[in-house]
């Protein structure tokens, strides 16, 4: 296991534990109008790990993971561009497929990290060029970044309970 693993396979449970089990209103329930919803979270950190293991692996994406891929920044990075997915299509069943989707395609990299892996440059979803090992660096604690304001919005007032 490389030295990157154990702080993404933390980081990403801990933001899956705290979004499995919300009802499809609580995924889309929006704090404020410019705030992600939770659902909308989940994707873009599924399309983020889609993003980067896609550029690492030379894998390309059929139409489905690619629009999963654009929730790395259309709606998110790129505000003026919508959201890929809309509300009515932001499921629970959605998300916990997207991410394990995502997860299928990301682990096998952030595992093994290879030397080739970790030197090869690839365009991160804020747009700077960076390595296999800054996006190794950036999967340890985006998806808890995310796990912190999933948590806030579920204690904010006005919740879906």
């Amino acid at each position: 296991m490389s030295d990157f693993a154990p702080a993404w396979e933390l980081s990403r449970k801990r933001f899956v534990d705290e979004i499995t089990g919300l009802s499809q209103a609580q995924l889309n329930w929006q704090l404020h109008p410019k705030a992600l919803t939770i659902g909308q979270m989940a994707l873009h950190v599924a399309g983020v790990e889609v993003m980067f293991a896609s550029q690492l692996s030379g894998t390309a994406l059929d139409e489905g993971l690619e629009r999963l891929r654009r929730c790395a920044t259309e709606g998110v990075v790129n505000e003026d561009d919508p959201f890929p997915f809309t509300n009515e299509e932001i499921t629970p069943d959605l998300v916990i497929k997207s991410l394990e989707l995502s997860r299928v395609l990301a682990e096998p990299l952030i595992r093994q990290a290879s030397s080739e892996v970790r030197t090869k440059e690839l365009k991160s979803a804020l747009g700077p060029i960076i390595t296999g090992e800054g996006a190794f660096a950036r999967f340890g604690f985006h998806a808890g970044y995310h796990q912190g304001q999933a948590y806030l919005i579920k204690t904010a007032p006005g919740f879906p309970q």
